[in-house]
């Protein structure tokens, strides 16, 4: 393992910059973003490869805590997030992250690469044939039971996949939970700063003692990383909701999205080879 030196960590500030532009831009997680750049880049910082795919994955997590935290205040202001509902999707949430990083903590490198890559084509997929319309709004409070099954599994999701996990909460809130999009996305953002905390949690205590962690690591979270990307994620995720404004989002979107399966593919076929 060779130290950080300071043109890895300013490689580090680039990416985590251009993660949070995009996220911003496109209105989705930065974590499907910096995962497959942290494969990359700390393969390039020399961490070893028995640990790469699950420290990208654990400190994706804890870059989305303070991202997610931020996006929550943000709804919050705006009336769109409501706090009981919020408090049952954690609950499953807070279940989901660790199951979901505990099963994660056990598998290869090769099967998560694939099941990422995976995960990446079917994301844009959803993108490049996005519904157009919305069922109609539930006007009876959801069931507790319903929250608590909707948290489970976008808990499960974000931990496993070291992603925020929206892109499996806000569709079920408003399909099977028939909740208005504004507070769909309002809740989600607030489940998110549970599972992401909970999922980075577990996999700092599956890589506790792992022999091969790189210099600054809690565990499979690297630390170092996780506080230089963090704030430079931020800071541009509003820049590129600035510049969201000005162009055509679906056209982007659909962009993105075949970036996406190219690189789910690359992923795959570079699992096994």
């Amino acid at each position: 393992m060779i130290p950080f030196d300071p043109t890895i960590l300013a490689l580090f500030v680039v990416l985590g910059s251009f993660a949070g532009f995009l996220a911003g831009l496109l209105g989705i997680g930065g974590g499907i973003i910096l995962v497959p750049l942290f494969l990359w880049a700390f393969a390039l910082a020399g961490f070893d490869e028995s640990i790469i795919v699950h420290a990208a994955f654990a400190t994706s997590l804890a870059i989305i805590v303070p991202t997610a935290l931020s996006s929550t205040l943000g709804h919050r202001r705006r009336g769109n997030v409501d706090w009981r509902q919020v408090f049952r999707l954690c609950l499953g949430g807070l279940a989901g992250s660790i199951i979901g990083a505990s099963v994660a903590a056990g598998l290869s490198g090769i099967w998560l690469k694939t099941l990422f890559g995976t995960m990446q084509i079917v994301v844009a997929a959803h993108m490049l044939r996005r519904p157009r319309y919305l069922p109609p709004e539930r006007t009876e409070p959801v069931p507790s039971r319903h929250l608590v099954l909707v948290g489970l599994a976008g808990g499960t999701f974000s931990a496993f996949f070291g992603v925020g996990g929206g892109v499996v909460a806000v569709p079920l809130m408003i399909i099977v939970l028939q909740m208005p999009i504004h507070l769909a996305i309002g809740n989600s953002s607030a489940l998110i700063v549970v599972s992401a905390f909970f999922g980075a949690l577990s996999y700092t205590v599956h890589g506790w003692n792992h022999p091969d962690l790189a210099p600054f690591s809690l565990g499979y979270v690297n630390v170092l990383v996780a506080f230089l990307v963090a704030p430079f994620a931020m800071l541009n995720a509003r820049l590129g909701v600035r510049v969201a404004a000005r162009l055509h989002h679906d056209k982007l979107s659909k962009i993105f999205a075949l970036v996406l399966i190219l690189v789910g593919l690359r992923m795959i076929v570079r699992a096994f080879n």
